[in-house]
């Protein structure tokens, strides 16, 4: 059996699951694969990471996403992997501008504070 690949057909080429840990660029981001592993020693399990540097040319991820790597070509001094899909997108919340008119709502100013303050007149 020869493990070269006949034309037309490509090798299996390894896949990995981690999280988008980083974008340092148009078309470049860092993936975190976390794994536990024993302590070679004490035998306890100790928490691993391996970071990659992962080429996504639809600029479709975002920090906290979860995606699907493949390993490629050398694209770069770095980057020997890319995005294949998204398998979870972030959770996030947007940001919703608020005006000084509702901000004066909700902070107390020296006239409410003394309105509040003042005890009512008890009743007879």
């Amino acid at each position: 059996m020869s493990s070269i690949a006949t034309p037309g057909q490509r090798s299996a080429r390894k896949t990995q699951i981690g999280f988008v840990s980083s974008r340092s660029g148009d078309k470049s981001v860092k993936v975190t694969i976390a794994y536990k592993t024993p302590h070679p020693l004490y035998q306890k399990v100790v928490n691993r990471q391996t970071v990659l540097h992962v080429h996504d040319e639809k600029n479709e991820t975002k920090v906290g996403d979860k995606v699907e790597v493949m390993e490629t070509r050398p694209l770069s001094r770095l980057k020997r992997w890319r995005v294949v899909s998204v398998v979870q997108k972030a959770v996030t919340t947007d940001a919703v501008a608020i005006s000084e008119t509702d901000v004066a709502a909700l902070v107390p100013t020296k006239t409410t504070k003394a309105t509040l303050a003042t005890p009512a007149a008890p009743q007879a």
